[in-house]
């Protein structure tokens, strides 16, 4: 499997995971969502969006994004939020 086979992965995000240091979705999942996104900040793209992280987690879940529970999505909003501060 490649990583632009999981849900919400596309071309951009598989390659800003690969860039990070990511390359399957083994990688990916051994580090899971918030580290794969504090990867990418400090490695690739410091302006890395929200967008991005519900991304990474609907991948790491098997899931459209559109699908994560919004008590994740609330938990991730909390996350992201901190990081901005």
């Amino acid at each position: 499997m490649t990583l632009q086979e999981l849900p919400n992965i596309g071309p951009k995000l598989a390659e800003n995971l690969r860039r990070a240091g990511l390359e399957t979705p083994e990688d990916f999942r051994a580090v899971g969502t918030r580290e794969a996104f504090l990867r990418i900040r400090a490695q690739v793209d410091p302006t890395a969006c929200f967008h991005q992280l519900t991304a990474l987690a609907g991948a790491e879940l098997g899931v459209p994004k559109k699908a994560i529970p919004p008590e994740k999505k609330a938990e991730l909003r909390v996350f992201f939020d901190g990081l901005n501060r």
